[in-house]
């Protein structure tokens, strides 16, 4: 059943956007490389929603939250119409599933990249803190692209960084939690954006600490997989993060969400479909293990939607492999 979450995500993207994906979870990517799927551009003659009320509507509902709990974060701007999602079935996973979502015209979603494997932090999802290998739970802003390869044409705000540029996470530091421009490292754990290597070809920070609050942990970015868990970035394949900063417009005001998704509940009959609160665990399921962050509930019912419309309007739950 762990595996059911992955599973539901990418027939989402299959069923909904007509691509024909195969129903299989994601697999692995080698860096560099972009099969069928795992990645989606939207193009010419793309459906334009998803066609399914229900799926709008909790799109809708993730896009125009700034936090789990409903109240708009600072930093996140308002209703979005580009969201990223990233799920996992448990808090302590180290991967995920990653998909992002175009709002068209006609106020319908459509997946556009993706679903795709995504590292985590080493110790999985939830409450963010400093020296602490989790990566944060919730929904927030996409900001400032940067990479150390050149600009692939992304709108967003790109600095193309080299072995001057620093994220500063030194507690201490007056910048702490901004790209800081010196030849020497801010202290502490600031990490040289160059030196770091391959991981930072390209990147978007993910404004989770908006405040700059010290020790709720600084420098959470989107950006390229070694292959390995992270230390609380969410991580993808090189070809597809390119993709990703191509399709990101500041002028959409888009946002990644962060969160547990839980699967349908064991021993259904194919084709039942689950009568649930949303936010509560259906009879027989095993509960998502909590975060400690705020409104991780509200969010996860969210998600727990997400990912149980499909088997409950296409007659799928209950057969996982």
């Amino acid at each position: 059943m762990r595996l059911l979450g992955l599973l539901v995500i990418a027939v989402l993207a299959a069923t909904v956007g007509g691509a024909g994906q195969s129903l299989a979870a994601p697999e692995t990517t080698t860096p560099g490389t972009t099969t069928p799927e795992t990645s989606t551009t939207p193009g010419p003659g793309a459906t334009p929603g998803s066609e399914i009320p229900l799926l709008d509507g909790i799109l809708d509902q993730l896009a125009g939250t700034g936090s789990a709990d409903g109240a708009d974060a600072p930093g996140t701007g308002g209703a979005t119409s580009q969201m990223i999602v990233v799920t996992a079935p448990k808090a302590s996973d180290t991967t995920a599933t990653l998909t992002a979502f175009d709002k068209g015209a006609d106020g319908g979603w459509k997946p556009v990249i993706g679903p795709t494997k995504a590292s985590l932090g080493s110790l999985g999802m939830g409450e963010p803190k400093d020296n602490v290998h989790r990566t944060p739970e919730g929904t927030f802003a996409l900001d400032q692209a940067f990479g150390r390869a050149a600009n692939p044409g992304t709108k967003m705000p790109y600095l193309k960084v080299d072995q001057q540029d620093w994220w500063d996470s030194n507690m201490k530091s007056p910048t702490y939690n901004t790209h800081v421009r010196q030849p020497q490292s801010p202290g502490g754990d600031s990490e040289n954006l160059y030196n770091s290597g391959p991981v930072y070809d390209y990147a978007v920070n993910i404004a989770h600490n908006p405040q700059r609050t010290p020790g709720r942990a600084s420098a959470m970015f989107l950006h390229v997989t070694n292959g390995q868990p992270t230390m609380g970035c969410v991580a993808i394949e090189r070809e597809l993060m390119k993709q990703i900063l191509v399709w990101l417009d500041p002028a959409k005001n888009p946002k990644i969400t962060i969160g547990v998704n839980q699967g349908a509940p064991a021993g259904e009959a194919p084709g039942a479909t689950p009568q649930t609160a949303p936010g509560t665990t259906p009879p027989g399921a095993t509960p998502p293990a909590t975060s400690g962050v705020p409104g991780a509930d509200a969010l996860t019912g969210l998600l727990s939607q997400l990912v149980g419309v499909v088997p409950s309007l296409f007659g799928l739950a209950g057969q996982a492999g």
